[in-house]
């Protein structure tokens, strides 16, 4: 011997916590070789045994695989070069997983038939391409011909899901469910009655520029009435009513009558379908925004008004 200290298996086991079995198995195939032998033919390690056992141990529980860890303590490949292919690695195992249990947990939630299941399967796993392609498909049918009008650039802007890098499971949740949404055509149709509405009421607005929808206005009229605890068929409730109707006269260019509060209580209706609701519900989570308010309460309480002032 040369007068180093050298170590058995089972004293380097003991040394580094690993079983007799496990160092057996590293050195059989060459991970840690053995540095000599003893007179009775037993393998000896000396003290770099040790440390290379320690970054094999560390390496394995990070879950590299044997080829690369012996190249790593060999010093084929530098460590942070295979600790950033590793880590990009992981990263792709981790959204995999994620869509699994994002599509999973919408599937025990709302008892999907196998067929809705596989489509939901296939919306999560759609690229950004494809996402954008799919949105791109929705909005051209919704906003389609009237998209020209520069006051729907911002609301094409804020219907438009952004889905992460990296989301999180209930952004992959919300995209798939939104992307279902987006794909039916009743859905679709709606939406585009409430963008030719709001469409009409520009073009018959004055030229001065855009105007404020009649949805925003009831909002900003009825909602205080509503947080104030006025009955929408009381009279306290009527220059509230008279207030919004003679926006919306003003915006048809028509006069207020009947007929006119006959129509905007069924627009109203229109934009206060609970579909449209959920869709924005969906897109804060997908996009990280605040969730928005409801604005349920407002527009039943406006349409209510109408309704009672107005004769079958």
């Amino acid at each position: 011997m040369d007068g180093y200290t050298y170590y058995s298996i089972g004293e380097l086991a003991r040394r580094t916590g690993l079983t007799v079995k496990t160092v057996r198995f590293y050195s059989d195939r060459g991970i840690v070789a053995p540095t000599d032998r003893s007179p009775a033919g037993y393998r000896l390690y000396n003290i770099d045994a040790v440390a290379r056992l320690d970054l094999v141990r560390t390496l394995r529980e990070l879950g590299l695989g044997l080829p690369v860890i012996r190249k790593v303590v060999d010093r084929e490949l530098s460590l942070p070069e295979v600790a950033a292919a590793h880590a990009e690695a992981l990263a792709v195992q981790i959204r995999v997983l994620r869509l699994r249990r994002a599509v999973l947990t919408a599937v025990a939630e709302r008892g999907s038939t196998p067929e809705e299941t596989e489509l939901m399967h296939r919306l999560a796993q759609l690229s950004e391409d494809e996402r954008r392609q799919l949105i791109g498909d929705f909005l051209d049918a919704v906003f389609g011909g009237v998209d020209a009008d520069p006051a729907f650039a911002g609301v094409i802007r804020s219907m438009t899901p952004e889905l992460p890098d990296d989301p999180e499971a209930e952004q992959v949740q919300a995209w798939v469910e939104l992307a279902e949404m987006s794909l039916e055509p009743d859905f679709r149709a709606a939406v585009r009655r409430m963008a030719e509405d709001q469409a009409a009421e520009q073009v018959r607005s004055d030229t001065t520029g855009p105007r404020r929808d009649i949805a925003a206005a009831v909002r900003d009229q009825a909602g205080p009435a509503l947080i104030a605890g006025i009955d929408p068929a009381s009279p306290q409730a009527d220059p509230v009513v008279a207030g919004f109707t003679a926006y919306y006269a003003y915006l048809l260019g028509r006069p207020d009558d009947v007929e006119l509060r006959r129509r905007l209580a069924a627009r109203l209706e229109s934009v206060n379908d609970p579909r449209r609701e959920r869709y924005l519900q969906l897109l804060a989570v997908i996009n990280g925004w605040p969730a928005p308010e409801s604005p349920a309460p407002v527009f039943d309480w406006s349409v209510r008004a109408l309704r009672v002032r107005t004769p079958r």
